[in-house]
């Protein structure tokens, strides 16, 4: 068995100087006028000398170290979320080059008036994430749209992405079969009908905002050339939406995307054949070489950085400092939640493991505050997709960045709808609304 070693919080530090890297390479490079600025250093480089850091850190010795590094790249979520981001670049590759993006951005603007762009991504993200449970899936299916749409309409490319992201995030948040719903109450101990109730009346005002926000920044497109479109190259994203819809596999349903856009290439496209077919498949594993490194080197340094107690260390901080302020009421309670799982999540990135290693603080917090636990659970799911919506370098800015070929940090600004949902929740926080039902046995 492992051993446990104490808390300290130096062993949160690699993560710090990974993002001082990043980050700081970044704004330095745009402050002296380089194109590109945040390509100058590539994140999977920056985050180099954040391992070498945390193995000089550590209290065990060099070959246990490196096994839980080598045990956190290897965790099954890391190596799902690195499948989704080959998958998704084969996917919008292939279907790019068989001209199915072209088409079916073509047929939506048939249909959808450039104004109404915005809103409609941002539902029909939220809808099929919702569905899906998996916000990951959902980006890598629609950012090639969404990316096809702001080039006809004239639209800001982040924009666009942000769209997608906020819905993708609100459906991910919302879904009673995503992984974070289930996480969240299964640590708290409650239902998840319940959890959604109380989640949708945080949620709902939140996403009403946005498509408002959405709608006034869509009102500023100018009216695309529409051109002709043929609907058989539409069939495949109408196929992998309703495969998503219907509750198959994220893998699966990726994987049947990339068969459907081959077939229809070759049926379709004279110049189009296996070979090239193959070719598109593998330029698409290669455009998200970049982000697979990173979050397979993410996930060994939070394995190290959680071995070496650092997230132990920001648990009884926050404890300590909730016990200092002592029992004021349910709302210090509820920050104190709303706070472990937002930390956590920084230094996880991502959004499901973070509510798994806070759940049974967070449960503690409730009973010792007398928090409900399905607001607690509430509040677990939803600031851990707030934080795991707007981080830099979490896998879904991530994975849209990698699709439109831009920053990162030129979505966080972006994606409206996780501030919305940041602001909604801590007023619910503040003014304690909305009320849980008692509990019926």
């Amino acid at each position: 068995m492992t051993e446990r070693l104490a808390p300290r919080a130096i062993a949160l530090l690699p993560l710090l100087l990974f993002l001082l890297i990043f980050l700081g390479s970044g704004i330095y490079y745009t402050a002296i006028g380089t194109d590109f600025a945040f390509y100058q250093i590539k994140a999977p480089v920056a985050i180099l000398p954040a391992i070498i850091l945390a193995v000089l850190l550590a209290r065990d010795t060099l070959n246990r170290t490196l096994e839980a590094f080598v045990a956190g790249v290897g965790d099954s979520n890391i190596i799902t979320m690195a499948l989704v981001f080959l998958l998704a670049g084969a996917f919008a590759t292939v279907t790019e080059a068989i001209g199915g993006v072209a088409a079916t951005v073509n047929m939506g603007l048939s249909f959808i008036p450039s104004a109404f762009v915005l809103p409609g991504l941002f539902l029909i993200a939220a809808f099929i994430s919702t569905a899906m449970g998996t916000s990951m899936g959902t980006i890598g299916a629609l950012a090639p749209v969404a990316l096809g749409f702001a080039e006809a309409t004239g639209l800001s490319i982040p924009l666009a992405m942000g769209a997608i992201i906020g819905g993708a995030m609100a459906g991910d948040n919302l879904s009673i079969i995503s992984d974070t719903t289930i996480a969240a109450t299964r640590t708290q101990g409650v239902s998840m009908r319940d959890k959604f109730k109380l989640n949708l009346m945080i949620a709902m005002p939140a996403m009403v905002l946005t498509m408002v926000l959405l709608f006034i920044l869509g009102g500023t497109t100018v009216e695309p050339v529409l051109a002709d479109y043929q609907l058989l190259l539409v069939l495949p994203y109408v196929a992998v939406l309703v495969l998503a819809l219907s509750g198959l596999n994220v893998l699966a349903v990726l994987m049947t995307g990339i068969v459907l856009s081959g077939l229809t290439g070759l049926f379709i496209a004279e110049d189009y054949n296996v070979a090239t077919w193959g070719g598109d498949i593998y330029r698409g594993f290669e455009g998200m070489l970049e982000i697979m490194v990173l979050s397979m080197f993410i996930g060994g340094l939070s394995a190290i950085m959680k071995r070496e107690g650092g997230l132990d260390w920001v648990r009884e901080r926050i404890q300590h400092i909730a016990g200092a302020i002592g029992k004021t009421g349910k709302r210090t309670g509820e920050a104190a939640i709303a706070t472990l799982v937002s930390i956590t999540n920084l230094f996880v990135a991502n959004n499901t493991v973070a509510i798994i290693i806070s759940g049974s603080v967070a449960r503690e917090l409730a009973e010792d505050y007398e928090v409900d636990r399905r607001r607690s659970a509430s509040l677990l799911d939803i600031f851990s997709c707030v934080i795991q919506g707007l981080i830099p370098y979490g896998a879904q800015i991530l994975l849209a960045g990698s699709l439109a070929s831009i920053s990162p940090l030129a979505l966080v600004g972006q994606v409206y709808y996780c501030w919305l949902l940041a602001a909604m929740a801590i007023a619910a926080i503040i003014f304690g609304f909305p009320k849980p039902k008692p509990e019926t046995n």
